[in-house]
């Protein structure tokens, strides 16, 4: 029997692929750092786990609509207004299993095969694959170190043309950390304005881990607004990773196609996880605000180690938690001749786990998570330090 064809567009995710690696390497024996996967090692606030014994102890376990329970769809839009001075109806959003998902429906949605998909580089490895799924054809556009991987006006203007159907980033940027500041979006929109057909898709789930004093979001200009689709969820922020649950805020037009698609694949998303997400939003944000500065104290030391290893360039990451240096001094030694080589060269000799810049879209670099704690940070970033000192 021979698979569909569509099996060939689509690949394990390289941070996965480097995470199983490592596990393999654990299960042979080995003392493995794995640094290869954005998970928070906070537990979920109290609170948000209370909301979701209650919802099982009330019976709260029957299937949901598709688009999300009302009440926590209208929790979504007050915590837009709250945060974000965005204004948005329940009628624009929909409750997804995972940011991710949300993603996929949005991308399904908006991209006929052919159709031209902007995305910078770095990217998260997902919107690739995803835009190969639909069939569409992306364009990358290289974001540079010296402007901190962030896409400038002037690029975006020399990639954009009348054929670019969807615009896809992330700030805060999952690999680079980088965060686009207000007049930063302004000067895309600037460019945005001029092509009316295409939409941009801002994926926004490292909102909370943000390091700038406060987020901003593309989708506050009003010239463009009818055109954006903003993707967040629960996992990063408020350490929920395994609750699965993410959601979009959009256009009716977009928000009626992910519904008719989301409705096919999954329909709605875990009841128990909705009452919790309506916790999680509404409720305490202490524990985030605690996250958040804990991340911080993280990256400043990551920041300090990589300054301490010759060679070695690190952008400022100024949120998610994720340090993305460019090694590419180190190529041409040890056999490293690329980022992919740095990986393995690393993994196999120190023991840690990271994942290779080309999976982003950057050859140049790696990234490591530093979603672990400072204990273990400063293990991995020990270790790292002898290997690269004796290979440069």
């Amino acid at each position: 029997m021979e698979l569909a064809q569509r099996m060939e567009r689509i690949k394990e995710p390289q941070t996965i692929k480097m995470a199983k690696l490592a596990r393999k390497l654990s299960d042979e024996g080995k003392d493995v750092i794995n640094l290869s996967l954005g998970e928070p090692d906070f537990a979920t606030p109290r609170h948000i786990i209370e909301a979701a014994k209650q919802a099982m102890d009330d019976g709260f376990t029957k299937y949901t609509p598709v688009v999300g329970t009302l009440d926590l769809r209208e929790a979504i839009c007050e915590k837009l207004k709250r945060d974000n001075r965005l204004h948005y109806s329940p009628e624009n959003i929909v409750v997804s299993t995972g940011a991710k998902q949300a993603l996929a429906n949005a991308i399904l949605t908006i991209i006929n095969p052919g159709d031209e998909v902007l995305v910078p580089t770095p990217y998260w490895v997902t919107y690739s694959a995803l835009i190969d799924l639909a069939e569409g054809e992306n364009k990358y556009i290289e974001a540079k170190a010296k402007n901190n991987y962030k896409l400038t006006a002037e690029e975006l203007e020399e990639a954009i043309s009348d054929q670019s159907k969807l615009f896809i980033f992330s700030s805060p940027c999952n690999p680079s950390g980088a965060v686009y500041s207000k007049s930063e979006l302004q000067a895309l929109v600037s460019v945005f304005e001029e092509y009316p057909n295409c939409a941009i898709l801002s994926d926004e789930i490292y909102e909370y881990i943000n390091y700038t004093g406060g987020h901003e979001s593309i989708a506050q200009f009003e010239s463009i607004k009818n055109r954006v689709i903003v993707v967040n969820g629960f996992s990063k922020g408020f350490a929920m990773t395994g609750w699965r649950l993410g959601y979009m805020a959009a256009p009716v037009k977009i928000v009626k196609g992910c519904e008719r698609i989301q409705g096919q694949f999954t329909s709605g998303a875990n009841s128990i996880t909705q009452k919790a997400a309506i916790a999680a939003l509404l409720g305490d944000q202490s524990p985030t605000k605690l996250m958040q500065a804990d991340f911080e104290k993280r990256r400043n030391f990551m920041i300090e180690a990589f300054d301490e290893i010759d060679g070695i360039d690190l952008p400022l990451p100024e949120g998610a938690f994720y340090a993305f240096p460019d090694v590419s001094a180190y190529f041409g030694k040890n056999g490293i001749h690329s980022s992919e080589d740095m990986s393995m060269y690393i993994l196999n000799n120190a023991h840690v786990s990271t994942v290779y810049g080309s999976a982003f879209g950057n050859d140049n670099s790696i990234r490591i998570s530093y979603a672990a704690n400072l204990d273990v940070l400063k293990e991995a970033m020990k270790r790292i330090k002898k290997l690269l000192d004796e290979s440069h």
